[in-house]
């Protein structure tokens, strides 16, 4: 086909089994070790005794600009790590690897059982069982232990004994290491079994030959071959769409590959080893609270750090072509997509981490600033990559206080206008370029400039996942809201130590025994940052009730005054005339226009109010609860 870069070819097993001993067929380095557990080699080693399809395979010639570190599939001999591979496998390496070494490789083979216990097994199919069509063919395969014998579950009695050829024989087990050359094998079993004494026996093996081994012998794969001028794009792609090996592979999968051409771990940069704690539990650790095993930057990706140092690339290319700039000429653009990460030399990556890095650990503080303390809780992680690389880029300047008032209108413009829930990357590079010059005295960034945010939205934001959702919680911790109990305001220390959630104010219970529907009491004008006592307190009562319950205290806790509690209940923009008078309607349109306000001061501007139209409806938490909702809002 006319500018096609791949072909389809099925090619027999054997001949790819024997790639892979001699080292003419590798694995680029990024691929994950093999790990297939010892009934999946027993479905797919069945699979094949039926002749059945186990997928296609997809290999990229090797010698293009695509120029991987490659290393033979496991257990391959020394002679394979020093063969220059013709063919990289991009995809089936759990299935190729698991196949040579059952098959071709020899030796037991080291797996694990469905428990996740390592053990080393030999692979038999019996060969009565293969042949009864009633018999599962699953199971017909076995694995044995190393010595080749079974025992019961305390070793007391061996329930199979394979330690012999002779034993194989007599038992009817054939060794699924002997499939491509059963010569020997049958001669051996030929002379266990005279012809003139065991004819049924012998027969019995020819059936099997004929219809299992050579099953074997003739099986061929399809192999999808990448040409070798395929580009480094389209191979992201690949692992993107096409990966069956579980989780798709992605741009740092394929960025480490590169660097370890060139001698540089980069997996081991960012996971680490037994001896150094690697980037990613760096920024894991980073203000993490004692009680937590995650913190505000566990979210963060290995591509997006990858992301945000290819922004100061890109923008150095940029720079360098403005300077050299000829008439005509379009100058490169500043990026993070996934192009510009394939794209990121290792000189870039190592001219920019530790700035980046460091732009990470500032965007956690920057974040814990404005109440934001959890991944959960965080409006858009795709938000951090832009923050980190802005303050990894303008460093200390972020603190001067008018820079830093400009940092949390640009943030919370982004949350409010809901601009970075999808299609970010071009949002990304505008802002990283805008924001600094704004910082120093330039125009708005788009970002800020462009953004409206709805007066009637408040009353659509019901979902826990809605990034604008999130913002009002946190923008109430902020402004010193304080808990109905407690009277503590919501910091890093309290925020943890009392188990603090977005809870209703007017609880559901009562809002449903009143008759109001969820699309009106599940907004978050109806809900508060609160802690777990509190809420438990609250229950189902009316607010009426409720109050008077905190004021009379317990036990376990205090009274609270009446006027101590109204102050409670004002930071939180609540009206408490209304809370104690159990006024629904009249509270949720009251709050609105508080939180309103709250919104507007975030954001620097004004509320739209005018007309407008939305396609659809809003989706109810209950359905997004049962997986019927798959987008973010």
């Amino acid at each position: 086909m006319p500018g096609s870069t791949f072909q389809t070819n099925p090619i027999d097993l054997h001949q790819l089994l024997e790639g892979c001993h001699q080292g003419v067929i590798q694995l680029p380095d990024f691929q994950r070790s093999w790990v297939w557990d010892e009934d999946r080699i027993k479905s797919l080693i069945a699979s094949i005794s039926r002749a059945f399809p186990v997928g296609a395979l997809m290999a990229l010639d090797t010698g293009g600009p695509v120029n991987f570190k490659p290393r033979p599939v496991e257990g391959a001999p020394d002679e394979a790590r020093r063969k220059e591979p013709q063919s990289l496998l991009l995809d089936g390496q759990q299935r190729m690897t698991s196949l040579y070494q059952v098959t071709l490789r020899g030796k037991v083979v080291e797996t694990v059982t469905p428990k996740r216990k390592k053990v080393r097994r030999w692979f038999y199919i019996d060969i009565r069982k293969a042949l009864d069509g009633a018999v599962d063919r699953e199971h017909a395969i076995l694995g044995v232990p190393e010595d080749r014998v079974e025992r019961t579950e305390f070793g007391r009695e061996i329930t199979l004994d394979l330690s012999t050829p002779e034993k194989e024989y007599a038992s009817l087990m054939y060794p699924v290491s002997q499939v491509f050359d059963w010569d020997k094998w049958q001669d051996g079993f030929d002379e266990y079994w005279p012809d003139d004494l065991n004819k049924g026996v012998r027969n019995t093996f020819r059936t099997f030959k004929k219809e299992i081994l050579e099953n074997f012998k003739y099986y061929r794969v399809p192999v999808i071959a990448l040409d070798r001028s395929t580009s480094k794009e389209a191979v992201c792609v690949v692992f993107e769409k096409v990966n069956t090996g579980g989780k798709p592979l992605d741009a740092f999968e394929l960025v480490t590959a590169m660097y370890a051409a060139e001698g540089h771990e980069l997996r081991k940069d960012w996971y680490g080893d037994a001896d150094t704690k690697g980037r990613h539990r760096r920024l894991i650790d980073t203000l993490r609270h004692a009680d937590s095993d995650a913190s505000i930057l566990s979210g963060v990706g290995n591509t997006d750090f990858l992301q945000a140092i290819s922004l100061f690339h890109t923008r150095e290319r940029r720079r360098m072509a403005e300077q050299a700039r000829k008439e005509g000429k379009e100058l490169p653009a500043v990026s993070g997509n996934r192009q510009a990460l394939l794209d990121l030399p290792l000189d870039a990556y190592k001219k920019y981490e530790m700035q980046v890095e460091q732009g990470f650990i500032q965007a956690a503080k920057f974040l814990h600033m404005l109440h934001i303390y959890r991944t959960f809780d965080l409006p858009y992680q795709s938000q951090i990559v832009p923050l980190a690389a802005i303050l990894g880029d303008i460093g200390g300047a972020w603190e001067n206080a008018a820079n830093r008032a400009k940092l949390v209108q640009w943030y919370w413009n982004g949350v409010f206008g809901e601009l970075y829930g999808s299609a970010v990357e071009t949002r990304i590079a505008r802002d990283f370029m805008e924001v600094p010059i704004w910082l120093q005295g330039g125009p708005e960034p788009s970002t800020v400039s462009e953004t409206i945010f709805r007066a009637d939205r408040l009353k659509t934001m019901r979902m826990r996942l809605s990034a604008a959702y999130k913002g009002v919680n946190a923008l109430l911790m902020k402004e010193g809201a304080e808990d109905f109990l407690s009277g503590q305001k919501f910091n890093f220390t309290s925020f943890f130590g009392e188990n603090v959630d977005i809870h209703h104010i007017f609880p559901q219970e009562w809002c449903k025994f009143k008759g109001y529907k969820p699309t009106l009491y599940d907004s978050i004008i109806n809900k508060t940052p609160l802690s777990y006592r509190t809420n438990r307190i609250i229950g189902g009562a009316a607010p009426s009730a409720y109050l008077a319950k905190l004021e009379r205290g317990n036990s376990a806790t205090p009274p609270i005054a009446s006027d101590k509690l109204d102050g409670y209940l004002r930071s939180h923009l609540i009206d408490p005339g209304l809370l104690r008078h159990d006024l629904f309607q009249e509270f949720m349109d009251d709050r609105q226009k508080r939180l309103l306000g709250l919104i507007e001061a975030a954001m620097g501007k004004a509320a739209y109010s005018g007309p407008v139209v939305d396609e659809g409806d809003d989706v109810d938490e209950e359905e997004a609860d049962a997986g019927l909702v798959v987008v973010q809002a």
